[in-house]
């Protein structure tokens, strides 16, 4: 499925909930040709408003052999490596500093995007310049973990997007110890994270770009009873994608997302294990009444080809199968969303 590099972006954005920092970071479609470029761009536009803001600083904890008193004397430290015979002592003390590890991880990533084969000269350029400005900053060796100790609080909020590009980055690009050089994978072509993206992108989308209905992931009791109350534990959980719900309807959503959305041996079928999937959520909700009691189930599917919207009736439930098209101005495919929930 080939969507155009500038919708991915938009996916992304709504997906982690970056919309402001996507208006601030404002990249146009002629400014990249791949995924590696546009990421790198945006790291070049969010940096130098980075720079021009003001980077963040914290105090850090410095460990260091000195000639006079700096803090606290660590003296095992000292001792245990003769430091006095130098006339120094190892000290320990705060130092309001550039070098946290935010500001760590994404001058590391520049980096490697700067040695990156990939990169088109004039954003390796334009990264060099931003990383010379970071003279005061240490690189660092990056890891899954190392993202995950990163803190931010609403005052420096803004690198949380930066931060998710970069890990988006460190995830896709891989290096080859043979020549040292990288490649950056397409994500895209890879069906489960796709999916997931797809599932947060509609389900924020929902929940920014219109008021009518209230927007939550939901979880749905199985209408069954056991013989003993310890078998239930063995049941599946059922959780919706996107549950929209208003004064006057309610409507769950399940996204799934597959290169086509039909798919059959000799002829274009529904996939049957999703229809499964939609019809156990509705005849199990039926039992808390209300507006669950006859709610409308939807099917939702990308595409960038072939478009469906087919509407199928159950006992107490209307029941659509339907396809948003991302091969399209972004423009076209904000319109096309709010549609398909003004029912």
């Amino acid at each position: 499925m080939e969507i155009p590099i500038i919708n991915i972006y938009y996916l992304l954005c709504y997906a982690w909930d970056k919309l402001e920092e996507k208006n601030i970071v404002e990249v146009k479609e002629e400014d990249h040709t791949d995924l590696l470029n546009l990421f790198a761009k945006v790291l070049v536009n969010g940096m130098n408003h980075l720079i021009k803001k003001g980077l963040d600083r914290n105090y850090v904890d410095i460990k260091e052999d000195s000639k006079c008193i700096k803090g606290k004397i660590d003296f095992n430290e000292t001792l245990k490596r003769n430091l006095l015979i130098r006339s120094e002592i190892n000290c320990q003390f705060d130092d309001f500093s550039y070098n946290i590890l935010h500001n760590r991880i994404i001058k590391t990533v520049i980096g490697d995007l700067i040695r990156s084969d990939e990169l088109d000269q004039e954003l390796k350029e334009e990264l060099n310049i931003i990383f010379r400005l970071l003279k005061e900053i240490d690189e660092i060796k990056l890891s899954s973990k190392i993202f995950k100790t990163v803190k931010l609080n609403r005052n420096n909020y803004f690198y949380d997007f930066l931060i998710k590009i970069c890990r988006l980055i460190y995830d896709n690009y891989l290096i080859t110890e043979e020549t040292g050089s990288g490649k950056f994978k397409d994500f895209t072509r890879d069906e489960a994270k796709m999916g997931s993206l797809f599932e947060s992108f509609v389900r924020n989308f929902y929940r920014r770009e219109q008021e009518e209905f209230s927007v939550t992931r939901e979880r749905i009791k199985w209408n069954i009873e056991a013989e003993e109350e310890k078998d239930m534990r063995y049941m599946p959980q059922m959780e919706t994608d996107i549950s929209l719900r208003s004064k006057s309807k309610k409507l769950i959503i399940d996204t799934k997302y597959y290169k086509e959305a039909l798919k059959g041996r000799y002829e274009d079928k529904i996939i049957s294990v999703n229809l499964y999937q939609m019809f156990a959520y509705l005849k199990n909700i039926e039992n808390k009444g209300g507006l669950d009691k006859d709610c409308t189930g939807m099917l939702l599917y990308p595409t960038v080809k072939k478009d469906l919207d087919l509407r199928y009736n159950l006992p107490n439930h209307n029941l659509q199968i339907k396809t948003i098209n991302l091969n399209q101005e972004w423009k076209k495919i904000h319109q096309d969303l709010l549609s398909l929930i003004a029912v």
